[in-house]
């Protein structure tokens, strides 16, 4: 889209950015309601997932406001996970400027896919805290941090649910902090991300903005919903969102 939108369609981009919102701060799930947001009003993919990234640093400093509670005592882990996934979304971004939009449009399915899959494996991990985690296997998941990190940059749809993954695995904390710290960590990255693609690629603005308002909100509000919802619920609804957009994006990308 060029100019300035609609009053109709800034509503529907921050209407629908409300939800999706909620979505990334509860469920990890935004850019997967939030980039179809933006094909929708005709941003092509690559520059949808530029502009995607304006928006939701505005959502992870909504969810850390409204997360004070599940945050306290652990910034020092936020900074720690956080610098590793910064390392990896510079080299995200670059991949992504690097590589034709088709070949961006082609691996996105598999991506979604295995970010959903994974929300479900990590329902089954129960952290015992009576047992010390052996270094190798804490190198491992500090690798994997920067690996996601570099997706995140790359194009950062269900990359929250992976990173929460990895959280569960690392910290042994309960799913409501590991989610917390997901939001803090996520704003790193996509920060680091919209600042590269603020110097190489094109960001639509006029989208951007209405989009970042409703994230904002929708951000704050996310927290304190999944506060009252069953966090193996939250895992089977993202698991099926999951698998709804994989098989949507491989229709378009293959058929």
């Amino acid at each position: 889209m060029a100019g300035i939108p609609s009053i109709g369609t800034l509503i529907y981009l921050l209407l629908g950015s409300v939800v999706a919102g909620i979505l990334a701060s509860a469920a990890s799930f935004a850019s997967l309601a939030s980039y179809p947001l933006l094909l929708s009003v005709g941003v092509a993919p690559v520059y949808a997932n530029v502009t995607n990234d304006a928006a939701l640093i505005w959502n992870s400093l909504g969810a850390v406001f409204a997360s004070g509670r599940e945050l306290h005592g652990h910034w020092r882990q936020v900074w720690i996970y956080g610098f590793f996934t910064v390392i990896g979304s510079i080299i995200g971004c670059i991949l992504l400027l690097a590589f034709p939009g088709k070949v961006f449009e082609r691996v996105v399915p598999f991506f979604i896919l295995i970010a959903g899959a994974m929300i479900l494996v990590s329902g089954k991990h129960q952290p015992d805290l009576t047992k010390q985690k052996p270094q190798w296997l804490k190198v491992l998941y500090i690798f994997l941090l920067i690996v996601v990190g570099g997706y995140a940059g790359y194009f950062g749809a269900a990359s929250g649910i992976v990173i929460l993954v990895l959280l569960t695995y690392l910290t042994d904390e309960d799913f409501l902090v590991s989610n917390a710290i997901k939001n803090a960590v996520c704003g790193f990255t996509n920060l680091v991300a919209l600042i590269i693609y603020s110097f190489t690629s094109k960001i639509y603005w006029w989208d951007a903005i209405p989009m970042a308002v409703g994230m904002f909100i929708g951000g704050y509000l996310g927290p304190i919903v999944l506060r009252y919802v069953p966090a193996k619920l939250m895992r089977w609804v993202i698991a099926l969102l999951a698998l709804t957009q994989a098989i949507i994006f491989f229709k378009q990308a293959y058929l």
